[in-house]
């Protein structure tokens, strides 16, 4: 069954663990991306993990394969359970990330789903195409999975069936008509994710811009059971 990640896009820990802590106990998995990483730092994930989560630590490593191998290293050893790196950086670097020893999860990013036909730059290919050739390139190095948008996932599934997929860009019906759809283009609801055989949901805004965040988090889980 696919598995809910909460994205903490918050300015910092207080506000983040503020939010954990309200939400009774439902959550398994968190998303710490760039904003709360650099204003929180490595004592965040250890305050998580506290606190009994996986921590999805989502920095889009993107760099020469030395630098990304030896960065995927310092995420394993203040706890990750899960990181990102961009398919983008070729072969050799998705190789060295996954030569470390002891590593988390490795994830490769795709196509980003705020993206659109000709939004990528340098590439005119249509952004389920390219997806899925870079899910390849994620899959041949070695990867545990690929982040994607919903569009893609049944296709990327059919050609590589034991890679995990991750999506962002996760808008349930009712969210999007409190104006939360903001600047993710290919989005996709809780239902068809699930129906389409994805693994793991992302979802932020839903939840964090909701009147009553637990209950709206109980909604999403209800969403994809039902599916």
């Amino acid at each position: 069954m696919a598995e809910l990640i909460l994205a903490l896009d918050l300015p910092n820990k207080e506000q983040a663990l503020s939010l954990i802590d309200s939400l009774g106990g439902k959550l398994s998995w968190c998303k710490v991306g760039m904003e709360l990483f650099t204003g929180s730092g490595p004592d965040l994930i250890a305050e998580l993990k506290k606190r009994q989560l996986s921590v999805f630590l989502d920095l889009k490593f993107h760099d020469i394969p030395h630098t990304v191998g030896r960065a995927v290293a310092q995420a394993a050893r203040i706890g990750a359970d899960l990181v990102t790196v961009h398919c983008q950086g070729g072969a050799r670097m998705l190789q060295e990330a996954c030569a470390v020893k002891e590593r988390p999860r490795i994830f490769g990013v795709t196509v980003l789903t705020s993206m659109a036909q000709g939004e990528i730059p340098g590439v005119s290919a249509n952004p389920n195409d390219f997806a899925l050739d870079l899910a390849t390139l994620a899959a041949t190095a070695g990867l545990d999975g690929i982040v994607c948008s919903v569009q893609e996932v049944a296709a990327i599934k059919k050609r590589h069936p034991n890679l995990r997929v991750l999506c962002p860009g996760i808008r349930p019906t009712w969210a999007e008509k409190k104006g939360t759809a903001d600047d993710q283009r290919r989005t996709a609801t809780p239902q068809k994710a699930v129906a389409l055989g994805a693994d793991f949901l992302v979802v932020g805004r839903p939840v964090l811009c909701a009147d009553n965040p637990r209950e709206a988090l109980e909604k999403i889980l209800d969403e994809m059971a039902s599916s």
